[in-house]
């Protein structure tokens, strides 16, 4: 078997003896264990002098961590710049926060081409190299020129915009022609597979053959372009399903998840639990629980809200202002709604671990996941499988998430509408236990069939199998 080598803008070494790696991380650490191999990446830490010359090498068993601290001048640049002010809101569909800045987008491709240097020498001729997200789209191309003619696979972990909102990018084809040097390009869902082809087919005039080419579990389309020819699949990331089904019920009878349902006095839980992020629709959510309060006054002191939203890129103008801009508006809900003994929404600026959260969502009666675009979204499966089976919550869900692709028994409600996801919360609060029972069974199935474990497994043995030159 050939060796893996993962490359991720960050890397973490997880300590194993703890449950709070992510779904990604776990399937990474499997992988790399099976074959042997490096995770490559950032390492975190932000130093005030140039990057990293060599890469800090930690051995543990048949895997090594190879970690470059960047650069404060780099990170600003590629991290906070190009990736996150430009890339992100642009595959998010944010237009107006888009930031096209020539400087940024050099910095960008100088830390790939960093990456590139650092990582070529560690690289053996029969390796396969599996980069992931969107910090890393040039790092294919930038390995081709030094040489490098391993199998080289991508993984897209935020959606693919349509051409017409990708063209905002003054060096979209630039962009595009970078993914073309890749062997295999791993998407989400069918619909970002289908934007990305509609730009090969009518922006870059190459050819695509929606053959069912061996791929994900939509199989693939071939792509001829650039000079290149490569194969485009949807592979849907998912959970480990068996192991949350199990936490959960362990983690009901936490110390953390009884303080919570002893807060709650009898009422009924909605939760969300979300990095604090301008996609994540957070501030149409709280006016859709607002509407729901005013719509179905049944409802008011007897059900709560509970909001989770650790920060995340604190120094990001956009960021300071959702934060704010939530702040006001959960203190204006509870103004107007509170009891004495009761507030409607509990709005958690912090992060749980995966033991707690998992005692959370056993307890809720809904789980609302209303992106206003994500690639997947992991919190809607990660819901569904730590539910009850004898006595299930209902899962809302945002017709924009990834998931939805999936999990077509959740409530699919329009985010931007928040009478119909009123709508959709008053449907949960009141749906009978055999309905309830009924979709979550038919939802556990799909979770259980197309869990971490399958979706690593197709994309490697995909790139196995790609068309490579």
């Amino acid at each position: 078997m050939s060796r893996l080598v993962v490359v991720s803008n960050r890397v973490a070494p997880i300590d194993e003896g703890k449950q709070t790696a992510g779904g990604l991380a776990v399937a990474v650490l499997a992988a790399l264990k099976k074959s042997g191999g490096i995770w490559f990446g950032w390492s975190g830490t932000v130093v005030e002098d140039e990057s990293q010359s060599e890469p800090t090498r930690t051995d543990a068993g048949r895997l090594t961590y190879a970690t470059l601290d960047l650069g404060r001048r780099d990170f600003e640049e590629y991290y906070n710049g190009f990736a996150n002010q430009t890339l992100w809101p642009l595959f998010h569909y944010r237009l107006g926060l888009v930031s096209v800045d020539r400087r940024t987008r050099e910095g960008y491709q100088r830390v790939n081409g960093i990456f590139a240097d650092r990582l070529a020498p560690l690289l053996h001729p029969d390796d396969m190299v599996w980069v992931h997200d969107y910090h890393l789209i040039p790092l294919g191309e930038e390995l081709r020129t030094r040489g490098c003619g391993q199998r080289l696979g991508f993984f897209l972990h935020t959606p693919f915009p349509a051409p017409e909102v990708l063209k905002v990018l003054p060096n979209h084809a630039d962009l595009v022609r970078q993914l073309c040097a890749y062997d295999l390009l791993g998407f989400h869902t069918e619909v970002d597979l289908r934007c990305f082809a509609n730009y090969i087919r009518y922006e870059a005039r190459g050819e695509v053959d929606e053959r069912g080419h061996d791929g994900g579990q939509g199989g693939g389309i071939r792509i001829r372009a650039f000079g290149r020819t490569l194969l485009a699949c949807a592979f849907p990331i998912s959970i480990d399903t068996a192991n949350l089904e199990s936490l959960a019920q362990t983690a009901a009878r936490s110390r953390h998840a009884e303080r919570l349902r002893e807060s709650l006095a009898g009422r009924r839980l909605i939760i969300g639990v979300d990095r604090l992020d301008y996609s994540k629709g957070l501030p149409k959510r709280f006016e859709a629980f607002q509407q729901l309060m005013e719509t179905y006054p049944e409802h008011c002191n007897r059900v709560s809200f509970l909001q989770i939203a650790p920060p995340s890129r604190e120094d990001v103008p956009e960021y300071i202002a959702i934060r704010r801009e939530l702040s006001e508006l959960s203190g204006r809900i509870n103004g107007h709604f509170a009891e004495f003994d009761w507030v409607p929404i509990r709005y958690l600026n912090k992060s749980f671990g995966r033991r707690i959260l998992a005692g959370f969502y056993r307890q809720a009666h809904i789980g609302l996941v209303t992106p206003l675009r994500d690639g997947m979204n992991l919190v809607a499966k990660e819901y569904v499988a730590c539910q009850d089976p004898g006595n299930p919550g209902v899962l809302v869900l945002s017709e924009f998430a990834g998931a939805a692709l999936e999990l077509a028994q959740a409530l699919i409600v329009n985010p931007y509408d928040t009478e119909g996801v009123a709508d959709a919360l008053q449907r949960g609060l009141t749906m009978p236990l055999e309905e309830r029972k009924e979709r979550h069974a038919a939802l556990m199935g799909t979770l259980r069939r197309n869990d971490i474990t399958a979706w690593r497994e197709s994309y490697v043995n995909a790139l196995t199998r790609a068309p490579y030159s």
